[in-house]
């Protein structure tokens, strides 16, 4: 396709091409003179037309359907080298001139069709191009505008003399600016996804060290990206379940200078549904704690995020390990 791109937009290229595969065509046919019987005039100057029509077009096509027609009435008509015309040379002539003429007819044909069809990929690419393009710089946008909004909330809340209002504020702005750094971590740098595990690690990473925890984290699982639309539900997830980790189970043991315990994260996306576990070996749930009527706010933040994920979160208490358990089913594009 490039060698034809090539050769098109060359008016030179085109038309030598014509008179190239002509004498090459007289060549071959004098080498092959000796083996074919009387009769065969035209069989090595059909396959150089085919080759000049699809090459260089219909102009080049028909000059090389000319001279090739002189050149085997010429050559190849008996008697050889010479014009003779009777009615068996113009039966002749006639002939070559029907299978000339349909063969560049369709294959002429077929090349604008081929024309069309590479000039309509041509502009689906940029469509395709210009998409991502937009697409990026709509995350780009949306993630500096939350963090903007995250901010002045956290800003906001500076000014307020009410502790639980001014707690509230904090809390709303810090979860903000989480969706803002959630949106820029979606995409490298090229535009594409990246898988969950890739950020993930670096989210939780940040948030105990937000925290001042020092905790073993384990992560496990998470290679595909998830779908844009599922993206910010499971994350959050995910840290407000490592935040209560660290807040609740942990406490003052997670500061300390020795560690304070082990979190393992894993995210399971082989099968039909796929499973978000959080894990911690700290302090448990108090006898009867049902996260289902909890009035916390991360909880309740939690449970909405499972309802837009159409799935279940759960919380129990296994093994010595308090497991935070988000199952949903994956969006498909």
């Amino acid at each position: 396709m490039n060698l034809r791109r090539r050769i098109r937009d060359s008016l030179v290229a085109r038309y030598g091409l014509a008179v190239g595969l002509t004498v090459l065509a007289v060549l071959l046919r004098f080498g092959l003179n000796a083996v074919f019987p009387p009769g065969f005039p035209y069989v090595t100057f059909f396959p150089a037309i085919v080759v000049a029509v699809y090459l260089g077009g219909l102009g080049p096509g028909v000059l090389c359907a000319t001279l090739s027609g002189v050149c085997a009435w010429y050559f190849f008509i008996p008697p050889a080298f010479g014009f003779s015309f009777d009615l068996s040379v113009l039966v002749a002539l006639a002939f070559y001139a029907f299978v000339v003429a349909v063969d560049i007819f369709f294959i002429d044909g077929m090349r604008k069709a081929l024309d069309q069809l590479e000039g309509e990929r041509e502009r689906y690419r940029e469509l395709a191009d210009s998409r991502d393009l937009l697409y990026r710089e709509l995350h780009h946008r949306v993630s500096n505008n939350l963090q903007v909004a995250g901010a002045l909330l956290r800003l906001q809340g500076q000014g307020v003399t009410d502790a639980d209002a001014r707690h509230a504020l904090e809390q709303a702005g810090e979860r903000i600016e989480i969706i803002a750094r959630i949106q820029r971590e979606l995409h490298n740098r090229m535009g594409e996804p990246v898988p969950f595990r890739d950020f993930a690690e670096a989210l939780l990473a940040s948030a105990a060290a937000a925290a001042g925890a020092r905790v073993r984290l384990t992560l496990e699982g998470g290679e595909q990206p998830l779908h844009p639309d599922q993206a910010t539900p499971v994350t959050l997830v995910m840290l407000e379940s490592f935040n209560n980790a660290l807040e609740h189970g942990f406490g003052e043991a997670g500061t300390d200078g020795e560690g304070g315990g082990e979190v393992r994260v894993v995210l399971d996306q082989t099968g039909l549904t796929h499973l978000l576990t959080v894990s911690n070996d700290g302090a448990g749930p108090p006898p009867g704690f049902d996260p289902a009527r909890s009035k916390s706010l991360g909880l309740r933040i939690v449970r909405a995020m499972a309802q837009q994920l159409g799935g279940k979160f759960e919380m129990a208490r296994e093994d010595g390990w308090t497991v935070c358990r988000l199952s949903y089913a994956p969006k498909r594009d």
